[in-house]
C-alpha cells in the first residue's frame, strides 16, 4: 500500500471517528424540591414549577436557550438556596469534579459519594456516554453539586461573608445551569468541550507566557543550609535574568522575569509579606529602574503582589474586613485604592502582574477548607451587605483587570477562585505550590493540577501549574520530566533555577525545553487520567510518552508534612 493510500485511509478513519462523536445539550428543567435557608429559618418547598415562593424569598427558573437561569429575590437575609432533581445516575458511574480555588493534589475520577461536594461542575462517565453538569463561569453564588442514588443537588451559597445576603428586593441571577451529553468522545475531550460551553468569553495572552520566577530558590542560610524563600535582591534578579536569557537563547518570544514576594517596602522575611505597594525596600531601591533594566536586557518584567494585606496606616478601618483587617473590596474606596496600586505597578513598567492570597485574605481559609456548613467563625460580613461573596470576588478581579488594561499587562491569579476569574484573568495558578526542595511536593501538587485542570487551558484561561524549582535538592531527572511535560502540554512554563546547578548536558536539555515552551505548539494530554491521580502517560496525535513520577523509595507516609520546612539530607 502506497504512502498516499495509507494517508487517505487514515484520514477517512479519522473523519469517521469525528462523525461518530456526538455532543448534545440537555436541560435539567425545574427542580423537584427547593430549599431556602435564611438567617431565621429553613424552608423546604415542593418544586415542579417555574416560580417557588418560600416565605419572603422567591426562586424563579428561566429557560434562556443554552442555559437555565436561577433568579433569587428576597426581603430576608438569604444564606443558601438548594435545588434538588430526581435525576438518577447509575451508581456504577465514575465522577470528576472541580475545586473551589486551587487544587491540592486531590483531584481524581472517583465513584459515587453522597458525602462528596463537587464545586462548580462535574462529569459523570457511564458505560457509553459522559454526562456533564455545571454553571457558567462568573456566577453570583458559590455553587457546588452533590450526587447520590436518588438524585442531583445544586447548592447556591449566596452569603455575604458568613451571613445572609441582604438583597432588599433585588433580583439576583445566582447561576446559569448548563448540561451536556457526549457519545463517542473520550472523557478529556468532553471535559474540554464542556469548559468551552461554560466560558464563552475567555481572555488569553497575546503570546506564549513563560520564563523565570525567583521564588523557588534563594540565598542559603549559613546555619540551616536551607534556602530561605523571599530572601532576594535586585542584584540576584539581574543575575537570574542573565541566566534565563542564556537558557532561552535563540527564541523569538522573549521570556518573563517575575519578581516574587521579596521586593515590597514592609517585607519582613518569614514574618510579613503584605503591602504597602508604593515602593521597594533597601534591596530593591528603584522598582521602575529595575523594570527598565530588565526590559533593556531583553526580558519582559513581571511582579508579584498581595493586594488585600496592607498595613498602610492611612487606610481607614472602614475599608477593612472586620475579622482580619484585610482590605474589603466591597468598599468603593478600598477598591479604588487597589486600582491605584495596580496602575502604579503598570506605570513602573511591569507587564505581568501575579496577584496572590485573595481567597485566603477574603475568607480566612484555603480552598480545601471551604465548607458550606462551616460556622466555626464568628458572624461577619463584608462592607456591602447587599452583595454576595461571589459578586464581591468578581468586583475585585474586574478592578485588577481594568486597572491593568492601560498597560496591556498579563494577569495571573494565584489563590484565586478560577470559576469566578475566567474572563477576568489571562492565567490562573491552578494548584498549590510546587517545591525546589522536595520532589514529592511537586509530584503531588504540580502533576495532579496540570492533568486535571488541563481541560480549562485555552477554554477558561491559560493554566499555570507552577514552577520547576532547580536548586540542586531535587534530582535533575525528576525536574527534567516536570519541565518536559509542562512544555509538551502547551501551558506556561516557569523555572526557578539557581545559576550553576545544572551541568552542561542538563543545561542544554533545559534549553531545548525552554525553546518549546516559548512557542507552546504542542498540546499533550493525560491519557491515563481515569486510572490514576498522577497521570504517567501523555500524548498527542498518536505520539505518547511515559513519565516516571515516583521515587524509588516511595512517597512519604506523612500526608501532612510541611515540605517547605522539611529537613533534607543532601548527598
Amino acid at each position: 500500500m502506497s504512502m498516499q493510500v495509507k494517508q487517505n485511509v487514515n484520514k477517512k478513519v479519522q473523519e469517521e471517528r469525528i462523525m461518530q462523536k456526538k455532543y448534545a445539550d440537555f436541560k435539567l428543567g425545574v427542580p423537584d424540591y427547593v430549599t431556602v435557608e435564611t438567617e431565621e429559618e429553613r424552608l423546604v418547598c415542593q418544586g415542579g414549577q417555574t416560580t417557588v415562593a418560600a416565605g419572603a424569598t422567591t426562586v424563579e427558573f428561566q429557560d434562556a436557550g443554552e442555559h437555565e437561569d436561577i433568579l433569587v429575590t428576597s426581603e430576608d437575609a438569604v444564606r443558601c438556596v438548594k435545588l434538588r432533581w430526581n435525576y438518577k445516575i447509575p451508581k456504577s458511574a465514575r465522577f470528576l469534579g472541580d475545586a473551589w480555588e486551587r487544587t491540592y493534589g486531590d483531584v481524581e475520577w472517583h465513584g459515587m459519594s453522597g458525602n462528596r461536594y463537587l464545586p462548580w461542575y462535574f462529569l459523570a462517565k457511564l458505560s457509553e456516554k459522559v454526562l456533564c453538569f455545571g454553571v457558567k463561569v462568573r456566577p453570583s453564588a458559590m455553587c457546588c453539586w452533590q450526587v447520590d442514588t436518588k438524585g442531583i443537588t445544586l447548592f447556591l451559597d449566596v452569603r455575604c461573608g458568613n451571613t445572609g445576603v441582604q438583597l432588599k428586593g433585588r433580583k439576583l441571577c445566582a447561576a446559569q445551569i448548563v448540561c451536556m451529553e457526549a457519545e463517542g468522545a473520550d472523557t478529556f475531550e468532553t471535559a474540554q468541550k464542556f469548559c468551552e460551553k461554560m466560558c464563552t468569553d475567555p481572555i488569553f495572552p497575546e503570546f506564549p507566557v513563560y520564563g523565570s520566577n525567583n521564588w523557588y530558590y534563594d540565598q542559603l542560610l549559613p546555619l540551616s543550609l536551607l534556602p530561605l524563600y523571599g530572601d532576594s535582591s535586585e542584584e540576584e534578579i539581574l543575575s537570574d535574568t542573565d541566566y534565563i536569557l542564556k537558557l532561552t537563547e535563540g527564541v523569538k518570544n522573549s521570556p518573563f522575569m517575575v519578581i516574587d514576594d521579596c521586593w515590597q517596602e514592609h517585607h519582613r522575611l518569614d514574618e510579613y509579606n503584605g503591602g504597602p505597594w508604593t515602593k521597594g525596600n533597601a534591596r530593591f531601591p528603584d522598582m521602575k529602574g529595575l523594570a527598565d533594566k530588565l526590559e533593556k536586557k531583553g526580558v519582559r518584567p513581571g511582579i508579584w503582589v498581595r493586594l488585600l494585606l496592607n498595613e498602610d496606616e492611612n487606610i481607614p478601618d472602614e475599608w477593612r474586613i472586620s475579622y482580619n483587617d484585610c482590605l474589603d473590596p466591597s468598599h468603593p474606596d478600598a477598591l479604588a485604592y487597589i486600582h491605584k496600586d495596580i496602575e502604579r505597578i503598570c506605570d513602573w513598567g511591569y507587564t505581568l502582574i501575579k496577584h496572590d492570597f485573595s481567597t485566603f485574605d477574603l475568607f480566612g481559609k484555603w480552598g480545601f477548607e471551604a465548607n458550606l456548613r462551616d460556622n466555626s467563625m464568628e458572624k461577619w460580613h463584608f462592607y456591602d451587605q447587599t452583595k454576595t461573596s461571589a459578586e464581591i470576588v468578581k468586583m475585585l478581579y474586574q478592578e485588577i483587570y481594568d486597572a491593568s488594561r492601560s498597560n496591556n499587562a498579563v494577569i495571573i491569579g494565584c489563590n484565586t477562585i478560577g470559576h469566578l476569574g475566567a474572563g477576568l484573568m489571562h492565567l490562573n495558578r491552578t494548584g498549590d505550590d510546587t517545591s525546589g526542595r522536595i520532589w514529592e511536593r511537586t509530584r503531588r501538587m504540580g502533576v495532579n493540577t496540570l492533568a486535571f485542570r488541563l481541560p480549562q487551558h485555552n477554554t477558561f484561561y491559560h493554566i499555570d501549574a507552577d514552577c520547576v524549582g532547580i536548586f540542586g535538592m531535587i534530582p535533575w531527572e525528576k525536574n527534567r520530566q516536570w519541565a518536559d511535560v509542562l512544555a509538551k502540554s502547551g501551558t506556561p512554563l516557569f523555572v526557578s533555577a539557581k545559576p550553576g546547578v545544572l551541568n552542561p548536558e542538563e543545561f542544554e536539555e533545559l534549553h531545548q525545553i525552554m525553546l518549546r515552551a516559548s512557542e507552546q505548539k504542542e498540546h499533550f494530554v493525560p491519557l491515563d487520567w481515569e486510572e490514576i491521580d498522577c497521570p504517567e502517560v501523555w500524548g498527542e496525535n498518536g505520539e505518547t510518552i511515559t513519565y516516571d513520577w515516583f521515587d524509588n523509595e516511595g512517597p512519604t507516609m506523612d500526608a501532612a508534612v510541611e515540605y517547605y520546612n522539611a529537613k533534607v539530607v543532601v548527598p
